[in-house]
């Protein structure tokens, strides 16, 4: 599916650029505010159906339409699914209603990432791992039952286990369309209340478990789970309800949301945002983070 999916985003941005180039341009010296006219779920609904509607086995769901951090853009989330599993698909709407661009929208400037590094900075409450003096953190924005999240962990225990100058920050995002997910995060952050040290055994034990676990079952499921890493899974089954536990998790999702997280898992590096990439990837990525805090010291 994602080869499909590719080639059809490099449709929509042949179109775009075609029709783009058959737009006036703008004079420098007018400088004008642009009002961003969101389209309707009909629309967007619409749109996709032309272009995904000849395959019947793609089902797609709308996550968010939003204004752009970019004036004028508006900003649509949706979810594709297939057979071949699920694909988030981003889409940046002009003003006119006529054009749809594809693909994230980067940070620029001479220290692109620095903006999201103090959003961070001020906002993570998650339970972390190494020392908080580290020149490199490593936070990750999860969903307990994603499946995407449970094949990235192995690599990021890798990165905590080799590299002890590496502080990595666990934040929940639990996804609308999983059915414990928000549950999940209230367990989790029980159990790092309780025990740093017991959460990320916790989290572990999660994912091996993931395709175990219902919406039924979930209660059950990982109160055992606490229990074996180390918790007594009965108290935090009743921290896990209280309003204060969703309050905090909501703060997470909030913080997610500010920095224009729409899947998971997604990653911050010193501020720069990946998604999950092979571990010598990332240990590039880190090495180079911790380079460069090195040098901007100095």
């Amino acid at each position: 599916m994602h080869r499909l999916l590719n080639y059809l985003f490099i449709l929509l941005l042949l179109s775009t650029f075609v029709g783009a180039q058959q737009q006036p341009v703008a004079s420098h010296a007018a400088k004008t505010t642009i009002t961003t006219n969101l389209p309707s779920e009909e629309t967007v609904n619409g749109f996709l159906h032309e272009w995904f509607g000849y395959d019947s086995s793609l089902t797609w769901k709308i996550a968010s339409i939003k204004p752009s951090e970019i004036e004028g853009l508006s900003d649509v989330n949706v979810l594709l699914s297939g057979a071949q599993g699920q694909q988030a698909l981003k889409l940046y709407i002009t003003p006119d209603g006529k054009h749809a661009i594809t693909g994230d929208i980067m940070p620029f400037g001479a220290h692109p990432f620095a903006d999201a590094q103090r959003t961070l900075e001020k906002g993570i409450t998650g339970p972390p791992h190494g020392p908080a003096t580290a020149p490199v953190t490593v936070v990750e924005f999860s969903d307990l039952q994603c499946p995407h999240c449970k094949d990235a962990q192995p690599t990021l225990d890798k990165l905590m286990s080799e590299d002890k100058n590496v502080r990595v920050v666990f934040q929940s995002f639990p996804l609308p369309m999983h059915d414990w997910a928000a549950k999940g995060a209230a367990y989790a952050d029980c159990v790092s209340r309780s025990s740093n040290e017991a959460f990320w055994k916790f989290i572990s034990s999660v994912y091996s478990s993931q395709s175990d676990i219902t919406a039924a079952n979930a209660d059950e499921k990982l109160s055992a789970l606490a229990d074996s890493a180390g918790v007594k899974g009965a108290d935090i089954a009743a921290c896990a309800a209280k309003p204060e536990t969703t309050s905090r998790v909501e703060k997470s999702v909030a913080l997610g949301k500010e920095l224009n997280v729409d899947s998971t898992p997604t990653f911050y590096i010193n501020g720069r945002k990946i998604p999950a990439v092979p571990y010598e990837v990332l240990k590039k990525l880190v090495d180079f983070a911790a380079q460069e805090n090195t040098q901007a010291k100095k």
